[in-house]
């Protein structure tokens, strides 16, 4: 299994990485994140469709992907105008997902023939189209947070943070993981583990921030450490609590895995988990604390 990992993992980091350089030097459109995006959510809403399957059967299957792939392609509507305000495309995020609920509730009722499950249903197709679409939306917004030049940089730190404290609670919990973290939803995470992916994240917040931060730019510098550390750390702990989260939503409905895509890990899901449930969270962290010095 470890073998796989390494395996999957030898072929995706470069595939994202040219992905990631490709969209760099396209300017403040975005246009190849936009594309690699919408792949992301048309996939993760088949595989949270695939989850709930056999709780809500009547899932509306083109309405949920029309839904999430719509607030997705919302954040993108001024960068593609030229214009890179994060702000413009949280305004367009947030209305696009308000008008979204309002069709899921207008076809729910008008598919009503009784009594029996459809608040049920309701519930499952908001929480996937939010699930997705949302966290999704607002995680790719990074792209343009700390401004275009700076775009993957600040993208990078929030998938080496969180994978980072994804291999800090692995290394950890192996080695000195006694007691459970949370049994009920994830039986192999452990306290030790917990403390692994904070150390872990915190780490590669230091590291990356410090040395990453000049080779995008040589007038650039680096944030102060301690913040590059805070930033990881807070990273770390709320990517664990998306980890839990998405294993809730396995366990709910008796299964192990989102998907079996890529061996060793799972599905897309289980990959994203971490990365898009602490979006929102770095968002909020590029902004509030100084960690853009070129911004200064």
């Amino acid at each position: 299994m470890l073998a796989w990992r390494f395996a999957v993992s030898a072929v995706l980091i470069p595939l994202l990485i040219l992905v990631f350089y490709l969209d760099a030097h396209v300017g403040c459109s975005g246009l190849y994140l936009l594309i690699l995006s919408e792949i992301l959510a048309i996939r993760s809403v088949w595989e949270c469709i695939d989850l709930f399957r056999d709780r809500s059967k009547r899932l509306q299957l083109p309405i949920i992907f029309s839904c999430a792939a719509a607030i997705v392609f919302a954040g993108w509507i001024p960068h593609l105008k030229g214009d890179c305000d994060v702000s413009a495309a949280m305004e367009m995020i947030a209305l696009v997902y308000s008008f979204a609920v309002l069709l899921l509730c207008a076809s729910e009722a008008a598919r009503f023939r009784g009594p029996g499950g459809n608040i049920e249903t309701l519930g499952t197709e908001i929480l996937i189209v939010s699930y997705v679409g949302v966290l999704l939306a607002i995680t790719t917004q990074l792209r343009w947070v700390a401004g275009m030049d700076a775009g993957y940089l600040v993208l990078g730190s929030l998938v080496v943070c969180a994978k980072g404290g994804d291999v800090g609670a692995f290394s950890v919990g192996k080695i000195f993981g006694k007691r459970k973290l949370a049994p009920h939803l994830s039986p192999g995470k452990t306290l030790a583990g917990g403390v692994g992916a904070l150390l872990g994240a915190g780490l590669c917040g230091l590291l990356w921030l410090q040395f990453a931060t000049p080779l995008f730019d040589s007038s650039w510098s680096a944030p102060p450490w301690y913040f590059s550390v805070i930033y990881g750390c807070i990273i770390g702990v709320v990517g664990l609590v998306g980890d839990l989260v998405e294993s809730f939503l396995k366990r709910e409905v008796g299964k192990k895995d989102s998907a079996a895509l890529f061996p060793g890990f799972g599905g897309l899901l289980d990959l994203l988990d971490s990365v898009i449930y602490a979006g929102p969270a770095a968002y909020l962290l590029w902004k509030v604390l100084p960690l853009a010095t070129w911004a200064e």
